[in-house]
């Protein structure tokens, strides 16, 4: 028993002395902190060069990772299981393959908006893309549609459309686009 309470009176111990490190050394820090916002405030202070040449980087990046989910989500939840004959009345599983689908189709339209704002970085994405915003605010309506039942053909075509068309714009700029299957968590938290 003893044993314990030692242990606790120096974890204790030990823990109110890095508190007070901290805190030390957050009160000694804001002077300097005062100084680097006082030169960032500056009228001289100006934007690095770089700054414009990694977002166009990293638009082209991103562009690339949110169609590829995009793209993924489409084929797993919806064009996999149209081929599949899963959306047709009567078919076994049907109701939980819609559901899924219209869970892809809002995550796929929220990527590939996401993909349509990154290609505004790039130059030659911004190029490429830009025709296909329409098509793309086009898919809004197509997940209720999907839970619904309603013309999957054409709401499998219009998916199916859009995603080769991106894929297209991609590859037109430079910025391949493949598949990638997001995880159950990713298309249940869009």
């Amino acid at each position: 028993m003893p044993v314990p309470i030692r242990r606790l009176v120096v974890a204790l111990t030990l823990c109110c002395a890095l508190v007070a490190g901290a805190t030390a050394y957050a009160s000694g820090g804001n002077s300097a902190q005062g100084t680097v916002a006082v030169a960032a405030a500056s009228p001289t202070a100006s934007a690095s060069p770089t700054a414009s040449a990694e977002r166009q980087r990293l638009a082209k990046t991103r562009f690339v990772a949110n169609a590829g989910l995009a793209a993924g989500a489409v084929y797993q939840w919806i064009v996999k299981p149209w081929r599949a004959g899963k959306f047709e009345q009567g078919a076994k599983g049907r109701r939980l393959a819609l559901v899924k689908a219209a869970a892809a189709g809002g995550f796929a339209y929220n990527r590939l908006k996401a993909a349509a704002r990154n290609a505004q970085g790039d130059p030659a994405l911004s190029r490429a893309v830009a025709p296909l915003t329409e098509g793309i605010e086009a898919l809004r309506n197509l997940p209720s549609m999907l839970r619904r039942g309603d013309s999957t053909d054409s709401v499998v075509g219009a998916f199916d459309d859009i995603i080769n068309q991106v894929k297209g714009a991609g590859r037109s700029a430079g910025a391949e686009v493949t598949n990638t299957v997001p995880s159950a968590g990713q298309l249940s938290g869009s």
